[in-house]
């Protein structure tokens, strides 16, 4: 356990304090007995202190020597784990727009400028964590990685992820990237104020004079853009990997590529927006997109935070009250009215104080009465999933994943999260992890939407690897067929594949896939209307044929769709 104690001289005093405050109390009480024994015999003193005559020291010594060695514990500052706090901060409405081109693989900036530009990111991010943040990744087209949210694990999991490969077409584009960043803030409610944050090399092959249109266009919606630079002028060569071997970009004529951060049209869009431009020259582009956000209008929120070993004092403070409490009520005669006339100005007044500002403690009194489990509930993944909320149950799935759970459903969960939430390079590779389990219904639902996240990357027109998909997903739903020849809705989505993969397009079949209800946490497979197991074998023996007909065609181009009349970069 990653455990500290702020005070640990305080820890070791705390294993002399029970002893010493237990030997204390059993010295007064004997000094006590003495003394009444002083007025006369065992019979007097029953007769006329009766509470102190029953009264069991060894039993009030311990109560009280462990409440006062916990509360010393509390004192020395334990901290361990890790925990939240919900803190009032003030921030604007972000979306980042984040270059995923081919040239920002270039390392003329190290470690490369897709790197720095993610370092960049998170940086931003630690020093204004009241902004809520949306992610868009734009190349030759621009897609929306996650709406705005507050929820930091949500934006992490397509920053870990970011590619070239998340949009899968070439090229840069900055107009239609301004236009739905636009849209998105647009759509936004509060009173913070909008941004359009811009993060490229610069080098775009598009319409210049639309992205100042629409950075015009921004502009009178209230939405400022900061634009900010990565690369440098001199440029640098781009590493792709092909056939195994890591090489140098060539263009169509056999030359190796050269791509340079340009400047140009970054200040032209920033200018007509009437916003920043942050070059590639700032040593501290994180910073300087602070500074430029914090002179906008900001409103409060209410933003969770992480913490590091939190401290843990109610774990002590709350066993070492209810100790003095019980010794209180078994206690009698004056000094136990007066005991208990102190606990109860002293316990409100603890609550009142004390509580509030330590986690643990708040959650040590509220464990037993407001049910734990039932709040927990609330922000549980499945829960989220359940509304809707496809790229946050991701996130903690993935959190959850990345602490130690190892079981096969979670990885399940978290890549029918990832299907859902249209992330699908990444939900493949935890889908074809999940179908690997020996838990048979587990396996057949990460089949089927194994097969499902093949089938929409296939159903995908600018998609190079239509074909290869295809092929994926036929795989995927002959061996879920293979188990269970009755699953009318896993046959459903083979013959689409099958289309797809005999018409060698995306738009080979208008049919929508079927998908299975969104459930998680080892939800049954559905009940289908029965199929024999010949219709089963007929079917799949026209599928080998098929294959082995169509193999000679298989695609074997790996690179990413240019856009037309483009540059592959």
């Amino acid at each position: 356990m990653n455990a500290a104690i702020d005070f640990p001289w305080l820890a070791l005093l705390a294993v002399l304090t029970g002893p010493a405050i237990g030997g204390l109390y059993l010295w007064h009480h004997r000094r006590r007995l003495r003394r009444l024994g002083e007025l006369g015999g065992d019979a007097a003193i029953e007769r006329l202190t009766p509470a102190v005559a029953r009264q069991r020291p060894v039993r009030t010594l311990t109560r009280v020597g462990a409440a006062a060695s916990l509360a010393v514990i509390a004192l020395a500052g334990p901290r361990w784990g890790d925990g939240t706090v919900v803190g009032r901060q003030r921030g604007v409405d972000v979306v980042i727009a984040m270059d995923a081109s081919v040239s920002m693989q270039a390392e003329d900036e190290r470690p490369s400028r897709l790197e720095r530009m993610r370092q960049e990111v998170r940086r931003y991010r630690a020093a204004a964590p009241g902004d809520r943040n949306a992610l868009i990744a734009f190349a030759g087209r621009s897609y929306v990685l996650a709406p705005l949210t507050l929820d930091n694990g949500a934006i992490e999991l397509f920053l870990d992820n970011f590619d070239p490969s998340i949009v899968g077409f070439a090229g840069t584009a900055l107009a239609p990237t301004i236009t739905q960043g636009t849209e998105l803030l647009k759509a936004a409610s509060g009173s913070a104020s909008r941004v359009l944050l811009i993060l490229s090399d610069g080098e775009a092959f598009d319409d210049h004079d639309a992205a100042i249109a629409a950075a015009q266009e921004a502009k009178a919606a209230g939405i400022s853009i900061v634009a900010v630079g990565f690369g440098t002028e001199d440029g640098g060569t781009i590493p792709v990997f092909e056939n195994g071997e890591m090489r140098e970009l060539r263009d169509d004529a056999g030359e190796v590529v050269t791509t340079r951060y340009d400047p140009t049209l970054l200040k032209r869009v920033a200018d007509a927006a009437g916003g920043e431009f942050i070059g590639a020259g700032e040593s501290d582009r994180a910073g300087r997109i602070q500074r430029a956000l914090s002179r906008l209008d900001a409103e409060q929120r209410n933003v969770e935070e992480n913490l590091s070993r939190p401290l843990r004092l109610g774990w002590f403070l709350i066993p070492a009250i209810l100790l003095l409490l019980v010794d209180a009520w078994r206690a009698d005669g004056g000094e136990a009215a007066r005991l208990r006339r102190w606990l109860r100005w002293a316990v409100p007044v603890f609550a009142l104080t004390i509580l509030p500002t330590t986690p643990g403690a708040v959650a040590a009194v509220a464990a037993p009465v407001l049910l734990v489990p039932r709040a927990a509930a609330a922000q549980s993944p499945v829960k989220l999933h359940e509304q809707g909320r496809y790229t946050e149950a991701a996130a903690k799935w993935r959190r959850a994943i990345e602490q130690g759970d190892k079981r096969m459903v979670t990885l399940y969960d978290l890549g029918t999260a990832l299907l859902n939430a249209d992330s699908l390079n990444t939900a493949e590779d935890a889908l074809d992890r999940a179908q690997a389990t020996p838990e048979t219904a587990v396996r057949r639902r990460a089949l089927f939407n194994l097969g499902l996240t093949r089938l929409k990357r296939a159903m995908r027109p600018d998609n190079p690897e239509r074909a290869r998909a295809a092929e994926g997903a036929l795989a995927a739903y002959r061996q879920l067929l293979m188990e269970t020849p009755g699953d009318d809705d896993a046959r459903w989505n083979y013959e689409i594949a099958l289309k797809i993969k005999q018409s060698g397009s995306g738009g080979g079949s208008r049919e929508q896939p079927r998908q299975q209800p969104q459930e998680s946490q080892q939800a049954s497979p559905q009940e289908n209307q029965p199929m024999s197991r010949q219709q089963a074998e007929q079917l799949l023996a026209a599928a080998s044929r098929d294959e082995r007909d169509t193999q000679a065609r298989k695609q074997a181009n790996t690179r990413m769709q240019r856009p037309p009349g483009g540059k592959a970069w």
